[in-house]
């Protein structure tokens, strides 16, 4: 089927609407009437060909939440009109070590991206800024009623990039948590921390958002443009997140962990970040790396929101705005994920 959707037709070109053919339903498909698609900095990322060559022209949006409009004859997990979403990968093998431990984004033989990747059968996916998707069953998940839907896309990346640290690395009461960075990824990392029972503190580069963090349950805000904070937090705390796609001081932040700490980096810069090995060795700290989380372990996040009533904060946006909302990303201006409507693409 033909649908309408927006496209980057090269590299750091501005997106434009475009029609892109979507396969038939197979037995083990769901098509899904898309309803929102956040915007990810990944997919700034990857359009601009930071991350290496694309194939474009390339739909970019893997924070997809819509409707169940028709199943294929095996589907049995999902019906039509349920509340659907799809994250960051649409297949992998199923059959690797990875896979069948549920952390099929670790695929050994690569899982499939929801764009920019080659599917099973061949053909290019093409991402959530679109009016529908379809998807291999297994790689759709149930959106819980309790959860906004314009509000639950971006938990579709940027919630289950942060939740699986943080369960993973044993978030929760007795814990000193600090979140790097107060946006998309980051304003998730405090509800989620907070909601575990971490102590939450902050580390951005200044207190303008200070506000907002405490707010959003963090009990600490610390500003990282003072020199003074990293030795009044050394040693500090058992876990950090870093959630920045930029550049930052490794060894300066492997100081405020306390022995034992780990300092998980999830945001993704594009250039190489280095460290010194006496950071760790001196308190016998761990620097780690996360990606998103398995099919099992997202829907697990998505129902421990709706029970604790988190969803992002959102600015909605209609299509025609998502070039202006690309720069105002790239300029950190905005609290704190932009939502596409995708009512607003036909």
């Amino acid at each position: 089927m033909r649908v309408h959707a927006y496209a980057a037709p090269a590299a750091a070109e501005p997106l434009a609407p475009t029609i892109v053919e979507r396969r038939d339903v197979g037995p083990g498909d769901v098509l899904i009437e898309v309803r929102y698609a956040g915007i990810c900095h990944s997919d700034i990322h990857t359009v601009n060909g930071d991350w290496g060559p694309q194939p474009y022209p390339l739909v970019p949006g893997h924070e997809i939440v819509g409707i169940v409009a028709e199943v294929g004859a095996a589907v049995t997990r999902h019906r039509v009109g349920d509340r659907v979403g799809v994250g960051c990968m649409v297949n992998s093998c199923g059959r690797c070590t990875n896979c069948r431990r549920g952390d099929e984004q670790y695929c050994l033989d690569g899982m499939v991206p929801t764009y920019g990747g080659v599917d099973r059968d061949g053909t290019i996916t093409q991402g959530g800024y679109s009016t529908h998707v379809v998807v291999d069953a297994g790689f759709v998940l149930s959106v819980p009623e309790g959860l906004d839907l314009a509000a639950a896309a971006p938990l579709l990346c940027a919630g289950i990039t942060t939740y699986s640290p943080l369960r993973r690395r044993g978030a929760g009461p007795g814990k000193k948590v600090a979140v790097v960075g107060l946006g998309g990824l980051g304003h998730l990392a405090v509800k989620i921390a907070h909601a575990m029972g971490a102590e939450v503190t902050v580390l951005s580069q200044s207190l303008k958002k200070q506000e907002d963090g405490l707010r959003l349950g963090a009990a600490h805000y610390h500003a990282t443009g003072d020199p003074d904070t990293f030795e009044r937090l050394a040693g500090r705390f058992d876990l950090i997140v870093n959630t920045v796609s930029a550049r930052i001081d490794v060894d300066a932040y492997l100081g405020l962990l306390a022995v034992d700490g780990t300092l998980v980096n999830v945001g993704a810069p594009a250039e190489p970040l280095s460290l010194n090995v006496f950071s760790l060795i001196g308190a016998r700290r761990s620097y780690a790396g996360s990606m998103i989380g398995g099919i099992a372990e997202t829907q697990e996040m998505l129902d421990f929101c709706a029970a604790h009533g988190i969803g992002a904060d959102i600015e909605l946006i209609s299509a025609d705005r998502i070039n202006e909302a690309y720069e105002r990303v790239l300029a950190s201006d905005v609290r704190y994920r932009f939502v596409i409507d995708t009512a607003t693409l036909g």
